[in-house]
């Protein structure tokens, strides 16, 4: 397999994506491919990765970081991991720019309202990150809890999702 990857700058820094087939397979907030192959299941991890100046995928990234919460949905993305995770992240896709819920929240959501530790594993295992926008959930009680491109980072996108959503409403 053949991948490609190419980067853009955001407020928050750089943003990679790593893209086969038109797929996302793995993203985050770095410009070190390194970052990102780790993350990705191994049984889809490319054999080639080759970088590229642009992909399209980079006009979503940017029309989302300047506004466009609803540009990241229809993102194709590929991950794969048993059925609880897949079930998780399509459930990640759902939860709703500027309305972040808590994991424990986001484990009933999954239809396991015990499996809140599972939902959290989710979360840190998703290696698609934005397009399976696992910064919407946060610890109970409001604190941040973690993710992997730093709770700086986190911050600033719920910040960044609050304020959007609420100019569209």
């Amino acid at each position: 397999m053949t991948a490609e990857h190419a980067t853009t700058d955001t407020p928050v820094g750089p943003f990679t994506v790593l893209v086969e087939d038109g797929a996302v397979l793995a993203s985050g907030w770095t410009a070190d491919i390194g970052d990102l192959l780790p993350v990705v299941h191994r049984s889809l991890r490319p054999d080639t990765v080759t970088a590229v100046d642009r992909l399209p995928v980079l006009d979503v990234v940017e029309a989302f970081h300047a506004g466009d919460l609803a540009a990241i949905d229809g993102v194709a993305v590929r991950q794969l991991s048993g059925p609880f995770l897949t079930q998780a992240w399509e459930v990640l896709r759902t939860v709703p720019a500027g309305e972040p819920d808590s994991y424990a929240g986001f484990a009933a959501r999954c239809g396991r309202p015990t499996a809140v530790r599972a939902a959290a594993g989710a979360c840190a295992r998703n290696a698609a990150a934005l397009f399976v926008p696992c910064h919407r959930v946060t610890a109970t009680g409001g604190g941040m809890g973690g993710f992997r491109w730093g709770t700086t980072v986190k911050r600033w996108l719920l910040d960044h999702e609050a304020e959007h959503a609420t100019a569209r409403v």
